[in-house]
């Protein structure tokens, strides 16, 4: 039978998918039954574009029938069992249960999501009976190794690249009438570019505790080649499935681009995504009339979106068509008077800028590329432009901070308060200001990979003094992450597979944080609050993402010192190697 999707703009349960427009059912023998798996709850994945493109493209091959699958809400045994949205299968019904993994936190989210299903958490214990556990997403291509123990296999590049390689490489060898896991995984590893089989990989740490080398199990690659697209031109990311119950309510959302060239220090999508890619206008037009056909709400997406070239156009195109456009970031410095309106055009009440550090030193040293007086003449051409709410995007722990750093981010914060309360008064209505904190997290394959992490007394301090300075501050809202979270977030993103063991812990106390790194033997500051030396072999350094690791060691250095970096010029250059 072929696919078919349900239109139902209604909700018609209590069940969210109800009012689904796209859900994909396939039936028919001889397929291979994958369930694609958001370890978090179905309002979470829903508003993820990764997830929703994995989930078309797995149901475009002919072979493949694709449902999906969420952490459940349920209280009760009964409500807990993990099941498919589709069909209503348990997970071990299913040949392949494919995780797709944004964000570190998720992490032992995925260890409830087995447990519940009814498998064993480590690979090294299932059967060959048992369905094949894989996992991609960006949270895989920077650092796969905290989930190790527990995944089969993990996808380290783009899906667009990869998975029919690797579906393929299953098929051909018989898969799943054939289940000898072992062999089906070393083929894959083999002959499938990105492919990741952690059990042929044995790692070996010395006697500082660092990691000393990796040892080959079998025959595979040494290294592991990430995959990307070379070219978007022809390839539309979209959303698959458009429902009311997610972040962005009905939105259809739309991939303009992949990467950014302003190469931010902090920011890992950076640089794994190198090289910056955008796609045509024409493209990103026929995507927009068929999101059209279905909503009236358009969300434009990628790490530089005001970057787009044709981002004008494509807004003027959504206004003659009576189209209401966001944006999931625009820069501070790429704002006028056209974007502007076409987000007033949109009905949008709050704007987001992004200055991530107070002072001009932090933003030399993070390489933001934009000053002061671009920060409040966007704030000044947002409320002008009719829009009432500003809110604002900062950073604190970064590398060098110092308590003027921190106390510039309050100073700011009134200067951007003057400017937005002096426009406002020429519009006759004021707006709220809020201010979003984050703790600085070091990523890996960013300059900021080897720095050491503020400890959670240092970040509490920090938080403090920002709140503090702006209490008094008339329709100023401070909003602040919890830094005890952050620093769980800095332990997976560079842990080794050694983690893995706290997270069976968290697992096995419900994610009680205190009493798992109490038990562990394993000394959590070691990965969160230690400076690296450039020359230490990292965790992560099995993978290729084509950027030289020397060139982020300068680029390291170079923040250290204050120095800025040029944009990447999007084309041959002999910089970060991405081109070579």
């Amino acid at each position: 039978m072929a696919a078919s999707k349900k239109k139902n703009n209604r909700q018609t349960s209590g069940d969210p998918t109800d009012a689904e427009i796209g859900t994909i059912r396939k039936s028919g023998p001889h397929r291979l039954r994958v369930v694609l798996v958001y370890p978090n709850r179905y309002s979470v994945g829903m508003s993820n574009l990764g997830f929703q493109t994995v989930y078309g493209l797995l149901n475009r091959f002919d072979g493949v029938a694709c449902e999906r699958a969420f952490l459940s809400d349920g209280k009760t045994p009964a409500e807990l069992r993990m099941a498919s949205v589709e069909s209503g299968r348990p997970l071990t019904e299913f040949d392949i249960i494919a995780f797709s993994v944004s964000f570190e936190n998720d992490y032992p989210n995925m260890l409830e999501v087995l447990a519940t299903a009814g498998l064993p958490l480590q690979s090294r214990e299932r059967r060959d009976t048992h369905p094949l556990v894989i996992a991609g997403g960006v949270a895989c291509f920077l650092n796969p190794e905290p989930l190790a123990p527990f995944i089969d296999c993990f996808l380290i590049g783009e899906a667009e690249a990869m998975l029919e390689g690797f579906f393929a490489c299953l098929q051909n060898k018989g898969y799943p009438e054939h289940r000898d896991r072992r062999q089906l995984l070393a083929a894959c590893a083999r002959h499938v570019r990105g492919v990741y089989v952690p059990q042929f990989y044995r790692p070996f740490y010395d006697g500082t505790g660092g990691l000393a080398a990796v040892e080959l199990l079998a025959d595979v690659p040494e290294r592991i080649e990430r995959t990307y697209l070379a070219d978007l031109s022809q390839i539309p990311t979209c959303s698959a499935v458009v429902t009311p119950h997610t972040t962005f309510d009905r939105t259809f959302l739309i991939e303009v681009g992949r990467g950014c060239p302003h190469g931010c220090r902090f920011c890992s999508a950076g640089f794994i995504y190198r090289p910056p890619r955008f796609r045509p206008l024409s493209l990103l037009q026929a995507c927009m009339q068929q999101g059209a056909s279905v909503t009236d709400r358009i969300g434009l997406v990628g790490a530089a979106v005001s970057d787009l070239p044709g981002i004008k156009e494509l807004c003027h195109r959504a206004d003659s068509d009576d189209i209401r456009v966001s944006f999931s970031s625009l820069r501070a410095d790429a704002l006028d008077d056209d974007l502007v309106a076409a987000l007033r055009r949109s009905h949008v009440k709050t704007a987001t800028i992004a200055p991530d550090a107070g002072s001009e030193r932090m933003r030399r040293v993070i390489n933001k590329g934009i000053d002061e007086d671009t920060i409040l003449r966007a704030a000044a051409l947002l409320v002008t432009g009719g829009i009432p709410n500003l809110k604002l995007y900062f950073m604190i722990g970064l590398p060098t901070e110092t308590a003027d750093d921190v106390e510039a981010i309050v100073g700011l914060c009134k200067k951007i308060k003057h400017v937005f309360l002096s426009r406002s008064r020429g519009q006759k209505r004021i707006g709220g200001m809020t201010v979003s904190l984050s703790s600085f997290v070091p990523k890996p394959v960013t300059p900021f990979q080897w720095v050491a992490m503020d400890d959670v007394a240092t970040l509490k301090k920090k938080i403090r003094t920002v709140k503090d300075g702006l209490k008094k501050v008339p329709n100023v809202r401070v909003h602040a992450d919890v830094p005890r979270w952050a620093y769980i977030q800095a332990l997976l993103s560079r842990g080794d597979r050694r983690v893995a063991g706290l997270l069976e812990l968290a697992h096995k106390y419900r994610q009680n944080w205190p009493q798992s790194l109490k038990e562990t033997p394993l000394n959590a500051d070691f990965y969160v609050v230690r400076s690296r030396p450039v020359d230490e072999v990292l965790p992560w350094d099995f993978i290729d993402h084509g950027v030289k690791k020397s060139f982020l060691a300068r680029e390291y250095h170079k923040a250290l010192a204050g120095r800025p970096s040029p944009p990447c010029p999007m084309d041959n250059c002999r910089r970060c190697g991405i081109c070579r």
